[in-house]
């Protein structure tokens, strides 16, 4: 095992390490043939002949160009056949889908199994044409021939936005974007090499920096957007900050051509390729130069270049501080004192124990330190250097009687992944600074795009993250790529899934309406635990009816209605009604939102269903929204026929009869009064009729309609009441026996504090009742004598107690003492 300093070179104060981290394993592939466009975090390459370059046609190279996507390894992934255009560039999106912008402005944005979908970036990119364009993570910049910028900075929704008159007339030298998440503004901006200056471009405007020091026939923005390396026609590599503010560095490389790539490795140095030769420049001038005897490609990364040839993929970058520090020869930190303790105790010296006590105080240090470090070890060959260090923190936890083993646990479980994923079968070169970034999440989401599920199911089950979306994903591939009957797959499906309960089939579902698959979309709608789901799949699957179905088992009325409203929409009057007729629940929703929304929806309805009764009331209750009598009539006689068909609701059809005898009645008393009665009762009308002084007529509308003594009698006592009729009232009372008796006599004319006149009455009460009347109308003696004569003890003391006359009260007294001694 060689020393892991072996491959370190000094840059100034700081080493650089290029490991080799896969032999690749296609067969000699020749780089400069091709364009070439890689994505981060160790992502896949797509390779396409470059049709800028003049080749010689080979034997058995086919005439039509293929888009080749390999792993970090050089594992042929798929072959794309392309039979669109001319290429002008391809890039790749954060979610790993290869974007390739036509000459014309299509955009198609392919995933690593090869199928596609595409935009178009307008009428001035197909009739102007596209020249070049630049892609990052979620977003593009296209240069027009006419030199118009075209961004688009959402694929999921690609809005092609123009960006401001850059007012250049040729092309520029070279160019770069500095995408949103780093710019103030959070829009993209371009940078333009313009003569000897930059433009720079948002939406808004075009800004000259005035600088002098171009013509810039190369730039790169940094990875985290702080800084610019531009490389000028005389040949001096020039870093700014990308505010153009700080000059922080400059190096002539004596080299007038430019480089074909200019690249950062990491944030800390740049780097830049001209054929066969690479140059490293660091912060303070410093330069490190490797040499290749073939074409190569250098894709840049947060931590560093993975550096791409014919025979392997190497990986150049800062070696972590960490790292440095714990092997760094002549180190004394107390990381590189614990990682040799270790040696030394393997080896029985007791020097280990000496390395322990010197540093005591910063054990717990240490052990973090091997941690880390052991997390930054990548290449295959440095595999046996992260047991080391994780033994040597295992070591040192040894000596100390309390320690948090959680880091050391976690780094564990991530090197185990990492090391999975950088196998060269799976090819995804991640080093640990890149784990985190992406997070495990995404590097499932890579795996599943890959149909790599085995290997996404074990890491989910050992980080103990849920597998529900890889089973989804494996589903959907299944359906999409099989042969087999719609029962087969279905039932190959249910078998997978059966053991994830609460795991959603509307995706799959989709899938295979997609695919052309009804019967099989609907056989794993029913497995879809979630009616929220499984409703809306099925009625863009046009399964109306169990859309409804399964909306109304869900028992949510919210869901119901959606459904509801949609068929009526959709579908035809007829059609629609059928669907829900015997749905109690739905008829029931129905009649609900009709009656407060659409009563013409719910007349069609009712009508229909031959749902007599119901119309009738509908009318019915119409009719009290018309203003014009004359149609309200007619509405209420239109009710009344449909109540006539039914021979069980007789009251109903008597009631509505005489509905419409008092309206016509009171049409005729309007006319002749010239007073506002529509819309009264039978007994309103009756007591207006007596307050107008109308009896005679009151009687006669009161005998046409059939009104009850009874009730007629208490009208016309409040009526004659109101008006202060006493001789009415006394008439009334003498026209015959009274069918309410007297006593409300004597209540409405307290009522109206007429005493005098309620005294008349109360000798027609009932004789108990007598004396509390008298009592009510404060006539005291008779009230007594009333209790006296019904012997009510209980009552004349009450009466004595209210009574404020003295003489009255003696006589009382009297009657009390000889009820009292009668017992």
């Amino acid at each position: 095992m060689s020393p892991p300093t072996a491959d370190w070179i000094q840059l100034h104060d700081r080493f650089y390490r290029k490991q080799e981290i896969y032999s690749m394993l296609w067969n000699q592939v020749d780089l400069s043939r091709f364009m070439i466009a890689a994505a981060p975090f160790g992502g896949p390459l797509a390779l396409v002949r470059d049709d800028r370059k003049v080749l010689l046609l080979q034997k058995q190279q086919p005439v039509k160009p293929s888009i080749y996507l390999y792993t970090s390894s050089g594992k042929l992934m798929e072959p794309i056949q392309w039979d669109k255009g001319r290429i002008i560039g391809m890039g790749w999106t954060e979610t790993e889908q290869l974007l390739c912008v036509l000459e014309d402005g299509t955009v198609r944005m392919y995933n690593i199994l090869g199928e596609y979908t595409q935009f178009s970036l307008g009428k001035e990119a197909k009739d102007n044409r596209v020249i070049e364009v630049q892609i990052w993570g979620s977003g593009l910049v296209a240069l027009t021939g006419s030199f118009q910028l075209i961004a688009v900075t959402n694929f999921d929704e690609p809005r092609p936005l123009f960006l401001a008159d850059t007012g250049i007339n040729e092309p520029p030298h070279s160019w770069t974007v500095i995408p949103p998440k780093f710019t103030l503004s959070r829009h993209v901006e371009v940078l333009l090499a313009v003569n000897s200056t930059i433009l720079v471009v948002d939406a808004t405007e075009a800004r000259d920096e005035r600088l002098q020091q171009g013509p810039f026939t190369k730039m790169s923005v940094s990875p985290d957007g702080k800084f610019l390396a531009l490389f000028t026609s005389d040949g001096k590599l020039w870093v700014v900050s990308t505010d153009f503010r700080k000059n922080l560095s400059e190096f002539a490389t004596r080299s007038h051509v430019p480089p074909q790539q200019l690249v950062w490795c990491g944030t800390d140095s740049v780097v830049l390729y001209w054929d066969k030769i690479v140059l490293m420049v660091g912060p303070f001038g410093d330069w490190i130069k490797y040499s290749y005897d073939d074409a190569i490609f250098l894709i840049p990364e947060i931590d560093g270049i993975r550096v791409i040839s014919s025979e392997k993929c190497e990986f150049l970058q800062k070696v972590p501080d960490v790292t440095e520090s714990i092997f760094k020869i002549g180190s004394t930190a107390p990381a590189a004192m614990l990682y040799d303790a270790l040696d030394h105790f393997e080896r029985k010296s007791p020097k280990a124990d000496e390395n322990i006590r010197s540093i005591r105080l910063e054990l717990s240090d240490a052990i973090e330190a091997c941690i880390e470090a052991a997390g930054h070890e990548i290449s295959h060959e440095s595999y046996q250097y992260q047991r080391l260090l994780l033994k040597a923190a295992s070591f040192g936890k040894c000596f100390l009687e309390i320690h948090n083993a959680d880091s050391f646990v976690e780094m564990c479980k991530t090197l185990r992944v990492l090391n999975a994923v950088r196998h060269h079968e799976i090819g995804i070169p991640l080093t640990y600074a890149q784990y985190q970034r992406l997070t495990p999440e995404a590097l499932i989401d890579r795996l599943i795009s890959r149909h790599l599920y085995l290997l996404a199911i074990r890491i989910c089950e050992y980080l103990k993250m849920r597998i529900d979306r890889i089973l989804i994903h494996w589903a959907c591939s299944k359906i999409k790529i099989s042969h087999d009957d719609e029962d087969t797959i279905c039932r190959m499906v249910v078998e997978k899934l059966a053991n994830r309960p609460g795991l959603s089939y509307s995706e799959i579902a989709m899938t295979a309406h997609k695919a052309g698959q009804s019967k099989l979309a609907t056989m794993l709608l029913d497995y879809e635990p979630r009616a929220g789901d499984q409703v809306p799949l099925l009625m863009s699957m046009q399964e109306d009816e169990l859309a409804l179905v399964k909306a109304i088992e869900s028992g949510d009325t919210d869901l119901v209605y959606h459904v509801i409203l949609h068929l009526k929409r959709k579908l035809p009057l007829g059609e629609f009604f059928r669907i829900i007729n015997n749905k109690p629940l739905a008829c029931n929703l129905l009649e609900s939102y009709c009656k407060q929304q659409d009563p013409e929806l719910l007349k069609d309805f009712y009508y229909q269903d031959d749902r007599r009764v119901d119309s009738a009331n509908l009318t019915f209750l119409e009719s009290f929204q018309i203003n014009d009598t004359g149609e309200r009539i007619n509405r209420i006689k239109a009710a009344l026929r449909l109540y006539h068909d039914e021979k069980d609701h007789v009251f109903e059809e008597k009631a509505v009869e005489e509905s419409v005898k008092l309206l016509q009645l009171q049409v005729q008393l309007e006319k002749e009064y010239a007073q506002s009665f529509t819309g009264l009762s039978l007994s309103s009308t009756v007591y207006k009729l007596i307050t107008i002084n109308q009896s005679a007529r009151a009687s006669k509308v009161r005998e046409s309609l059939k009104m009850p003594d009874k009730r007629f009698w208490w009208i016309k006592l409040r009526a004659l009441v109101e008006i202060r009729d006493w001789d009415g009232v006394a008439t009334l009372a003498k026209s015959k026996k009274s069918p309410i008796g007297y006593e409300p006599f004597v209540e409405e004319c307290v009522k109206a504090m007429q005493f005098k006149e309620a005294a008349k009455y109360i000798l027609k009460c009932d004789a108990h009742l007598r004396a509390g009347l008298f009592l009510k109308i404060e006539a005291f003696r008779e009230a007594g004598e009333q209790a006296f004569l019904q012997k009510d003890l209980d009552t004349l003391r009450e009466i004595r107690d209210k009574c404020p006359n003295v003489v009255i009260q003696g006589e009382i007294d009297g009657y009390i003492s000889q009820l009292a001694s009668s017992r």
